[in-house]
């Protein structure tokens, strides 16, 4: 059985650290230690002497006055290096340390040269005990949970567009670079790891290492307003943005993390006629359309073919007799499927196809069509079987 290792996380209650708590909490080889805003820092060192990896996260960003950037995010780093250095002389175990810092240490302002400070700090630390050290400088992260109106133009950005609020886009073409947490909460996992098989090999680092979170996303500040403006527009086009990979992934998955109880659910269009109904649940750019629709007892549906589009149907609920006849040989084709038994039914160029509900109860099926329905070039030419 593996040994379970204790993480320290100072800032645990931050945007970076809630979601690093959780994610070190789905892993059973860690347990956590919190150190949090109001605590007293009196209790750093037994708290790190339980620790076997100090992941540093918090800081102070925006405060009332700006003395408590040096006294917070280069004190208490100095605090926490004191801390490990005094267990090291003393013969005790070398703890890793993991900082967050910011890319704002390279400019010449207050936030800035106070995370300067706490990286110095740190070198300090390793090179004078061989303590291992990471330092991570981040650009601007986003994702589930970072506070709106504060620091993060992203969370602003979500928060408000979610809410029909307005949005404020001084200079479009601003460039930006930004991280997404849950990269940012796997390369600090890496790293802990990392560091804690060095001490494990009693490795001996002679300086802090440099971490870093890929992939870094670099938009412009009037590309980002636009992507996210666009996920709030997707409920009334059913458009969806191709957000199944790479940036527009972790955007959409964070400005959905935003949107208000009330608007968890959504209405979409329905369209009724003595058959059944027809419902559009979503369509994309490139990957075609979803929907379903319904037919009651004895009704037939479909009755036309398709020279290019394709679909695939399955029945969720009750009895179809789908029937296929070959536009040019009249060969004929039925087949029988239930929502017993989940079968998907491809429908196929040239061939003449309709569906007949011949169970005794409402047939539901669902459609996916590998193109977006187009009135003007419908690709559907009406034909009986």
């Amino acid at each position: 059985m593996n040994p379970i290792n204790r993480i320290l996380i100072t800032g645990a209650n931050g945007f970076i650290g809630k979601n690093l708590g959780v994610r070190l909490r789905e892993l059973s080889r860690f347990a956590v230690s919190e150190f949090v805003r109001g605590d007293d820092p009196a209790v750093l060192p037994q708290l790190i002497a339980q620790a076997d990896v100090v992941v540093h996260l918090a800081g102070e960003n925006r405060p009332a006055d700006p003395n408590a950037f040096a006294q917070v995010n280069t004190g208490l780093t100095l605090a926490i290096c004191q801390a490990i250095a005094s267990q090291v002389a003393s013969g005790g175990r070398r703890v890793p340390l993991v900082l967050a810092s910011s890319t704002q240490a390279e400019q010449r302002n207050p936030y800035g040269q106070s995370k300067l400070a706490a990286e110095q700090a740190v070198q300090v630390l390793t090179r004078d005990t061989g303590n291992p050290a990471v330092i991570f400088r981040l650009p601007g992260v986003f994702g589930k949970w970072c506070k709106p109106n504060y620091n993060s133009v992203v969370a602003t950005f979500c928060h408000n567009i979610a809410r029909g609020l307005p949005i404020q886009v001084n200079d479009p073409s601003l460039s930006l670079a930004l991280v997404y947490v849950d990269d940012v909460v796997s390369s600090l996992i890496e790293w802990v790891d990392a560091c804690m098989n060095d001490v494990a090999n009693a490795v001996v680092y002679s300086d802090a290492k440099w971490g870093r979170v890929l992939p870094c996303h670099l938009p412009s500040l009037g590309e980002l307003a636009a992507q996210i403006q666009a996920f709030g527009n997707c409920r009334t086009s059913l458009m969806s943005e191709p957000v199944g990979t790479g940036f527009v992934r972790a955007l959409y998955a964070t400005y959905v993390s935003y949107l208000p109880t009330d608007r968890f659910a959504y209405d979409v269009p329905q369209h009724a006629d003595p058959r059944g109904v027809f419902v559009e649940m979503l369509k994309t750019p490139d990957s075609g359309q979803f929907s379903y629709f319904t037919a009651y007892p004895g009704i037939t549906r479909g009755g036309h073919y398709h020279h290019t589009k394709t679909e695939k149907f399955l029945v969720i609920k009750g009895t179809g007799l789908f029937r296929f006849r070959h536009l040019l040989t009249d060969e004929r084709f039925e087949l029988t499927t239930s929502g017993d038994k989940p079968q998907v039914v491809d429908t196929i160029p040239g061939w003449v196809h309709d569906i007949t509900n011949t169970g005794q109860d409402e047939l539901v099926v669902m459609l996916w069509a590998n193109e977006v329905f187009d009135r003007a070039h419908p690709d559907t030419v009406a034909e009986k079987v």
